[in-house]
């Protein structure tokens, strides 16, 4: 039997066997997982939608009026969100494309991937305490959105790191020498082809950079504080706006989630919460996906 008919000769009884097994066993698996995500997104549907309204998501909370809502708990999820990604991303990108295009001690580099690594499996409760220590305490932020953001920065940033440098690494040098032979500077190489080429990389590590931000609730209880009134930003002056800017606490919707099913037990409202979340991290997904395909595209 020579070696074209040793490829196409077919497979032994036991052989598909066995191909049919795993198969089955994939499809299940895929299934599965398929099958609890319907079913745990349905459920917080199910639970939340009857608890929303108009009134719940655009007010603030008062107990005299016996008002119940989550407005300053939507703005300060999106001004944490926003000041994270604003800050780790340009710092996680750009020490990725170091490590990765310009770093020249390899021992170097396999230390700090080690590193971070390391730091992207700790839990954030270690985070929570170093960011209270350093910028609530040290640095005299106090508790405050901004200390937050910053503890959120610390725990985020090993991971952009890492899936930046991973998707950096999957693209061909081929292209790399294709660009300098034409001509290209090291920069323009980087921004024209690799960054390009890698961008898809860069989106995935942003999505689950905001999954960690707007699931974290630990971190911001230390730091950020749990009130539920608005936070004020406004002041009669520059220095004023300024000072009360990096000075204002408040919770976030998942600070929010765990007030309302642990403190009051009311777990109505709780999925309530539940839901705003679902639906701010689906648009915010969406948007980086799309961001991403315009960036490749461009």
């Amino acid at each position: 039997m020579n070696e074209h008919e040793s490829i196409t000769a077919p497979l032994s009884a036991r052989r598909r066997a066995w191909n049919g097994t795993m198969r089955a066993l994939l499809y299940a698996a895929a299934a599965f997982i398929c099958a609890l995500l319907v079913f745990l997104i349905g459920y917080i549907l199910y639970r939340g939608i009857p608890n929303l309204s108009w009134q719940f998501l655009s007010s603030e909370e008062s107990v005299i009026n016996d008002i119940q809502g989550i407005l300053p708990a939507i703005i300060n999820t999106v001004y944490v969100v926003f000041w994270t990604l604003l800050i780790i991303l340009p710092l996680g990108v750009g020490s990725a494309i170091y490590l990765t295009e310009y770093a020249t001690n390899k021992k170097l580099v396999s230390i700090i991937e080690f590193a971070t690594e390391t730091l992207a499996g700790m839990p954030s409760i270690i985070f929570a305490l170093v960011g209270m220590m350093v910028f609530c305490q040290a640095l005299g932020l106090g508790t405050s959105l901004i200390a937050g953001s910053l503890t959120l920065v610390m725990m985020t940033l090993p991971t952009i790191i890492r899936t930046t440098q991973e998707s950096l690494k999957t693209v061909p040098q081929s292209y790399r020498e294709g660009s300098l032979a034409l001509g290209s500077g090291k920069w323009h190489m980087i921004r024209t082809v690799v960054l390009p080429s890698s961008i898809d990389g860069i989106v995935t590590g942003c999505i689950l950079a905001v999954g960690r931000i707007v699931g974290e609730s630990a971190i911001l209880m230390f730091t950020a504080g749990m009130s539920m009134s608005m936070a004020q930003f406004g002041g009669g002056s520059i220095g004023e706006f300024f000072s009360n800017f990096f000075s204002a606490a408040g919770s976030t919707l998942t600070v929010s989630l765990y007030v309302y099913a642990k403190e009051r037990a009311d777990f109505g409202l709780a999925f309530a919460v539940a839901v705003v979340l679902l639906i701010i991290a689906f648009v915010i997904n969406i948007a980086a996906k799309l961001a991403g395909k315009k960036l490749k595209k461009n």
